[in-house]
């Protein structure tokens, strides 16, 4: 963190700590709103979607190409190829919006332009196969045919936007753990690797299924034995492991899944604070803005 941060950081809390009135009983609930909401946050998403993701981000940035990555989705390479595929490849991924970013952090890392990998992120959660079909279901087709174009149009244009506003934005050894690939994945073919992250995925996915509202059909089949999905998931990731990996290529995939979980959980945690705070949990009203405000607002 560099040292003017620090200093605007440090100036921010003095100020807070200085003149919120903290005697309030409104600030005093908003406070331990933003707390009971990352609670239900950590609860619900920690352990079935953001750690199966950060394996999978950690996989992407050691095991995937970055030559590929390059051609495919860098900053030089076909708009329309780039962009056409970042916005609709979240189609397979059952991922939320939080999910989606170590994934988006994994593409990045190897080189993928900020352009493609903003429309990979923001076309994620909006155009998986889930998220669709639910929308069809409960707001009509209509709608769920609408958020499906809508999500491809909206994340090339914001794509586009991003690679304008940020075109010298280049991707620092720093910034991420970034594995030399003189010897990583070498002694693996390209259908073993793709085998190996789509095990990661498959894991993923059903970690995360939810429990349908209608206790009846093919959705509630799936939920009653996604637990037994998950561990031959994981049975099938630990042969994969044992038969072709090697122990430090292990090590270094535990080691880049650790450099984007340090990396992005702190903020996540602070935006969920700062949304309890300001907004409250959904139906508790309980933050310092009225949900009057925003139905007069954008309500209606």
């Amino acid at each position: 963190m560099k040292e003017r941060t620090r200093l605007i950081l440090f100036i921010v809390v003095f100020l807070v700590l200085y003149f919120v009135p903290l005697d309030r009983l409104g600030i005093q609930q908003a406070i331990l709103e933003a707390f009971f909401m990352l609670k239900e946050y950590v609860q619900k998403h920690i352990l079935f979607c953001l750690v199966p993701a950060f394996f999978i981000a950690g996989a992407m940035s050691i095991f995937i190409s970055k030559e590929a990555v390059i051609k495919y989705f860098g900053p030089k390479a076909n708009k329309v190829l780039a962009y056409g595929v970042a916005s609709v490849s979240g189609t397979i991924l059952a991922v939320c919006s939080c999910t989606v970013l170590p994934m988006f952090a994994g593409i990045y890392s190897r080189g993928a332009g900020i352009g493609p990998a903003s429309a990979f992120l923001y076309a994620g959660p909006a155009i998986n196969v889930l998220a669709i079909i639910l929308t069809a279901r409960v707001l009509g087709y209509e709608l769920g045919i609408a958020r499906a174009v809508a999500a491809v149009l909206f994340s090339i244009v914001i794509g586009l936007l991003m690679a304008t506003i940020f075109k010298d934005r280049h991707i620092k050894d720093e910034d991420f753990f970034i594995q030399d690939e003189s010897t990583t994945g070498k002694s693996r073919s390209l259908l073993q690797n793709a085998l190996y992250l789509f095990t990661l995925v498959y894991i993923l996915i059903f970690t995360a299924w939810a429990k349908p509202k209608q206790p009846v059909g093919f959705w509630d089949a799936i939920y009653n034995i996604h637990w037994y999905l998950v561990v031959l998931g994981l049975v099938i990731l630990g042969l994969i492991l044992f038969s072709w990996f090697k122990k430090e290529e292990i090590n270094d995939w535990i080691f880049s899944t650790w450099v984007f979980a340090k990396q992005i959980l702190p903020l996540l945690f602070a935006g969920v604070m700062v949304a309890g705070f300001l907004l409250g949990r959904p139906n508790t009203d309980a933050g310092i803005i009225s949900s009057m405000y925003i139905a007069m607002l954008v309500g209606g």
